[in-house]
């Protein structure tokens, strides 16, 4: 059976999560504290981008956060899979407040988790909340929406990337995380494809980590 003519072409999305950080390794609530990868984290993206090399897999344009972790992974995959890369701060992480660059640890005894974390406050003071994020993560959906038909790479972060699965499919975001959540590991990646025809959102895999299978 042959598309018709007048059909809008779907398109398919890569949504990757970056290598391994030293934020990462260090076990540091990351938010928008830029942090850049470590050994692994390079041998990661450099194992991801033989593995689609080796495949084939080709993309139109490269989307990536600024921020180093996921800046260092998406200039890794454009160079070996000869792809255009765009930055835009809208694939950054959620910024977590007084969080940021804190140690989990750390963390517990400067600033612990209140009883109770409603959906519209921000957290640890001064970062997004759980709702701006979500709002964040759906603006970043539209746009992907009105690319031109073709097949895009997104390297962003786990925080957000959980978000946008959440738009994806139409849910939101409950209090206390209660809720799904959409996982991504250092350079995992889902696969998803857009019918414009029927607006519809087909997700093919998520969070493939097969890259890593000798790491």
């Amino acid at each position: 059976m042959t598309r018709d003519q007048n059909t809008p072409t779907p398109s398919t999305f890569i949504l990757l999560r970056h290598g391994e950080s030293t934020g990462n390794a260090e076990n540091r609530h990351q938010g928008q504290a830029d942090y850049p990868l470590t050994n692994l984290g390079i041998q990661q993206a450099q194992a991801l981008a033989e593995d689609w090399k080796s495949r084939g897999w080709k993309f139109d344009k490269a989307l990536s956060s600024p921020l180093s972790r996921a800046k260092e992974t998406a200039e890794i995959l454009s160079e070996r899979l000869e792809v255009d890369l765009d930055y835009d701060p809208i694939w950054m992480e959620r910024d977590n407040g007084k969080l940021a660059g804190l140690l989990y640890e750390q963390a517990l005894q400067v600033l612990p988790p209140p009883d109770f974390i409603p959906l519209y406050e921000p957290i640890a003071s001064t970062g997004e909340s759980q709702w701006e994020l979500y709002l964040r993560a759906g603006a970043a959906l539209n746009q992907l929406m009105k690319l031109p038909p073709g097949r895009y790479l997104v390297i962003s972060h786990g925080g957000l990337l959980n978000m946008v699965m959440h738009a994806l499919i139409g849910v939101v975001p409950q209090p206390n995380f209660q809720g799904p959540n959409f996982r991504f590991s250092n350079t995992g990646y889902t696969r998803i494809k857009y019918d414009p025809g029927h607006n519809t959102w087909i997700i093919l895999e998520h969070n493939n980590i097969s890259h890593l299978k000798d790491l």
